[in-house]
């Protein structure tokens, strides 16, 4: 075995922690593009929030987030969704759903092409998360702006308690 295979097979081996990892996508300079990250800083803010929650602020940073998905087991990515319903709607995408999605070259996230090619290179690495979803919230607005609009603001908050729910039923499930 070749010193790469050996380092993998000790890094999958020694993967013990039970953390979830709840990755936050977008741009903040994009208004209600940034969700997923305001999301992710709700959660590393809140001091009584579960230990085993572990948020990411992936931003837009692409392939930089796989040294993260290395060592996690299960990621929910929390990202703006072109879901065709009304601001502030959050959908649940399980991993047999975005599979499907992604088959049928449809788009969900915002930043779901990068998403795919980083799930995809995890998978090539042998890390893909044995539990993954995507927590889509509809935007109203992607333009220029810092701030969440009223809608997205309140499914933010939302957002951070089913992110709590899903891990919790993710831990059970273990």
């Amino acid at each position: 075995m070749n010193n790469m295979a050996a380092t993998r097979n000790n890094m999958r081996v020694s993967r013990t922690n039970h953390d979830i990892v709840v990755l936050g996508l977008g741009n903040t300079l994009l208004a209600d593009d940034g969700v997923g990250v305001h999301v992710v800083r709700q959660l590393a803010a809140d001091p009584a929030g579960p230990s085993w929650i572990r948020p990411l602020d992936g931003g837009t940073l692409g392939f930089r987030l796989l040294g993260h998905l290395r060592q996690a087991d299960a990621v929910l990515i929390v990202d703006a969704a072109e879901l065709g319903a009304t601001p502030g709607t959050i959908r649940i995408f399980d991993r047999d759903e975005l599979a499907q999605h992604v088959g049928r070259s449809g788009r969900i996230s915002a930043h779901e092409a990068g998403l795919t090619d980083l799930l995809s290179l995890a998978r090539l690495e042998g890390f893909a998360p044995k539990k993954l979803a995507l927590l889509g919230i509809q935007p109203q607005t992607i333009e220029w702006g810092e701030a969440l609009s009223p809608a997205l603001a309140d499914a933010a908050s939302l957002a951070s308690q089913l992110v709590v729910s899903i891990g919790l039923s993710w831990l059970a499930a273990s």
